[in-house]
């Protein structure tokens, strides 16, 4: 169906959208599904004591995130390639809902910033020690993310000793090829000293959610537009040929001025089939 400029920007934006989401969705869910069923750290789900850990916390967080993004990606992408109306406006409410989830966890981590930071730390401590003891790739990759993120090297920074080290960046200058910041106390830095900072990405983040709604709505009453169709019936005022007058206009349904009409001819009295006995 024919869209506008407006409609096609819109669709396009979402087709982006979708796709950016769905690979940060396939990122999370696959290190959450990795750390879950990962031979090394699978017995640490059976373990009681660990069930409150920010371990586990963590991985049952990135699982459901990525789930929940790739459900979403789900409407929307097909919403937005097939032009389905219904499909968008599924997608508009679970966007709005995630979008008022994000901006009230900014907020939230803003307030409780000390308690988030010790959370996070007490996390990487975690992998820090899982690593360690297993050597599991899944877990080295997150490591050396980490590392190469907040430019930090395990729990000690020094090099001589760090049993992570493989997993830190490169040192910046001479100094830090003997000592560089442990990951633990950047870590809570990050979260108690710049917390408005993540406020603000976490408020960016639903601020750009909020603009793929706007398109999703936007697209959505386009696509209505799009398919409402044009009728106009024409009437004659006589059934002669002789005593012919041009067809006067009646419009039934009226859209938009740059759409075809479909036009319907009534039959006259002469052109209707007579059965006779």
């Amino acid at each position: 169906m024919a869209l506008d400029g407006c409609g096609l920007f819109c669709k396009y934006i979402l087709i982006i959208f979708n796709i950016i989401f769905a690979v940060v969705g396939f990122a999370f869910l696959g290190l959450g599904l990795w750390l879950r069923f990962s031979d090394n750290t699978r017995a640490i789900f059976h373990v009681e004591e660990f069930s409150s850990s920010a371990f586990v916390i963590g991985v049952t967080v990135l699982i459901t995130l990525g789930a929940v993004m790739l459900f979403v990606v789900m409407f929307g992408d097909y919403g937005a390639c097939n032009e389905k109306r219904c499909a968008l406006q599924v997608f508009s409410a679970l966007l709005a809902i995630l979008a008022t989830l994000v901006v009230v966890v900014g907020v939230l981590a803003n307030i409780k910033r000390d308690e988030v930071g010790l959370r996070f730390a007490e996390f990487y401590a975690s992998l820090y020690a899982l690593y360690v003891s297993n050597q599991d790739p899944g877990i080295a990759v997150t490591l050396t993310f980490i590392h190469n993120t907040l430019h930090c090297c395990g729990v000690t920074g020094v090099s001589i000793i760090e049993l992570v080290k493989q997993t830190c960046p490169e040192p910046d200058g001479f100094f830090e090829r003997f000592k560089m910041d442990s990951c633990p106390g950047i870590i809570a830095d990050v979260f108690i000293g710049k917390a408005p900072m993540m406020m603000g990405i976490f408020v960016g983040t639903g601020v750009l959610l909020f603009i793929a709604l706007i398109c999703s709505i936007t697209l959505s009453r386009k696509i209505v537009s799009a398919t409402t169709t044009q009728y106009i019936i024409l009437t004659q005022t006589t059934s002669t040929q002789a005593n012919f007058q041009p067809a006067q206009h009646e419009v039934v349904t009226s859209t938009r001025a740059d759409q075809e009409p479909v036009f319907f001819t009534p039959l006259s009295a002469a052109n209707i089939p007579v059965a006779y006995a």
